[in-house]
This record gives structure tokens, sequence and C-alpha cells, in this order.
């Protein structure tokens, strides 16, 4: 049974609505912070070198880590070329996906997939995919849909196989325009106001460390939060949270918000018992 009157900060933007209902059945008190923006990029060149590429035959395989890039994609290579070229092109290349999300909206195009990567759907799922079916990178030009930042442990193991690496970014992830919201959440935090901080992104980690920096209260927050629970989505979220210095005290498995908060306020309790 969950603890009722549980006060949690959530970081999610894109699902903030979701993710206060979440909250709310889970019988807590749900504060949602706005603390990124996802900013399409137009105009991109890459996308047009990504397409000509493909268009000749110079790329190998073809690696969507999201959903919505898998969409964005779409959506640049049309302002350059005509739709179902580019899907035609796809259709001849070795597809690789993370998750579900780029795996609906390659069912839709009816693209096939050729490697999906299991839970947590992490890169290194995708490496774990490829030697399990003795697939080689070697040699092979693979393109990489980015999701907001670069990957560059992913391009590094890549590299390392002997693979040419082309990442392309279809949008990047940046502070919001009102930021009074995450000054808020940063100061609540010192103060004490809350239980649980709960991450669904590691670029949420990244933006709140850059407002308490701001703010001159990174030290005062960190100390903060580590009095809290920390509650992460899963394995590449909690790994951003460790870089950043913050022990993280619950990690939702399978990596999804319905699991992430009903699981972690159930183990709130106890965990928040033993820290205090």
């Amino acid at each position: 049974m969950n603890n009722p009157g549980l006060r949690v900060c959530s970081f999610e933007s894109r699902k903030s609505e979701a993710m206060q209902t979440l909250i709310e059945r889970n019988q807590a008190i749900p504060t949602l912070v706005h603390s990124m923006d996802e900013i399409p990029l137009e105009n991109n060149e890459q996308v047009k070198t990504f397409c000509e590429k493909l268009f000749r035959d110079e790329i190998d395989v073809i690696v969507f880590l999201t959903g919505v890039g898998a969409t964005a994609l779409l959506e640049a290579a049309e302002l350059y070329f005509p739709r179902e070229q580019f899907l035609k092109a796809l259709k001849k290349i070795i597809v690789t996906v993370r998750g579900p999300k780029p795996t609906v909206v390659l069912r839709n195009w009816e693209v096939p997939i050729h490697y999906s990567a299991p839970e947590p759907n992490t890169w290194h799922e995708i490496i774990t995919v490829w030697d399990q079916q003795k697939f080689s990178v070697t040699g092979k030009h693979i393109m990489v849909q980015e999701y907001g930042k670069p990957v560059e442990e992913f391009y590094d193991e890549l590299r390392q196989r002997g693979a040419q690496v082309l990442p392309i970014a279809v949008y990047r992830w940046a502070l919001p325009e009102d930021t009074s919201g995450l000054r808020k959440a940063v100061h609540a935090t010192i103060q004490g106001d809350f239980d649980v901080l709960m991450f669904t992104s590691a670029q949420q980690i990244v933006h709140v460390l850059q407002i308490a920096e701001e703010e001159n209260v990174k030290d005062d927050w960190m100390q903060a939060a580590g009095k809290t629970m920390l509650a992460s989505v899963g394995p590449a979220c909690s790994e951003a949270l460790q870089q950043a210095g913050l022990s993280v005290d619950f990690e939702s498995s399978p990596p999804k918000m319905g699991p992430l908060v009903k699981d972690a306020l159930q183990a709130a309790p106890e965990i928040l018992a033993k820290k205090r």
C-alpha cells in the first residue's frame, strides 16, 4: 500500500498530464515541472546529406532511437525529397530500433525491422542483440537518429568495432523559455518540500543542475536531493544521475512511467525511513 501524502516532484515535460494523473492515482501529491522543450531543427542539411547518401546506397544500417525522432526524420526528409523515395530506400537497408515507440512508427511506414533492442531499451541492448544474432558492424556505414543530444559512448563502441558512424540530429532538447518553474523546484527541494524527485530522462537532470548552478545553489541542491528519494525511469536516466554524483534510490523495470510511479511510491516509505 502506498503511503498517502508523499510529495512528488516530476520533471516530465512531454507527458506531464499523464504523469500528474499517475501520481494522484497512487495517492501522492504531484508537482509537475516543465524542464525542457523539444526544438525541431529546421532546414536540416544533415538530413539532406543523409538522404543523398541513402539514395546512393552508401548507408548500410540505420538505428532509430526514438519514435518522435523517427517521425521528425521523415518530416525533415520530406522537405527535400518525396516521401515514397525515402521509405523505399529505407526498405533496402538494415533497420534497428531501440524499443517499442520507434517500432510502432516503422510498422506504420511498412518498413521491415531487422533488429529490436529489448528492455530496458538502451544502446547497450542494441549491441547485445547484434552480438547474439552474430551481426557484425565492421566496415558498415551506420546512421544513428539522435534523440536530443549525441550518444557518444554508443558511437565510440561502434567505431571500436570498425563501423563508420553518421549521427543525425532532427531535434534537440532546450531549456524552456520560461524557467521559473525549474527555479522554484530547485529552491523547493532545498527547503525540503519534496519526498521524491522523479526523473524520466537524462536531459532533465542536466537542466536541473544547470538552473541550480545559475542560482548559485548547486551544492545546496545536491545535498537536499540526497535526502529525498531519487527515482529513475531506467538505466540511461540512472547513469546520468550517477554521473552527476547522485545515488539512485529506485530504478523502474520496465522503464515506463506507469511502473515507475506505482513501484517507486510503494518503495518510498521504506527508502525514506532509511535516509532520514
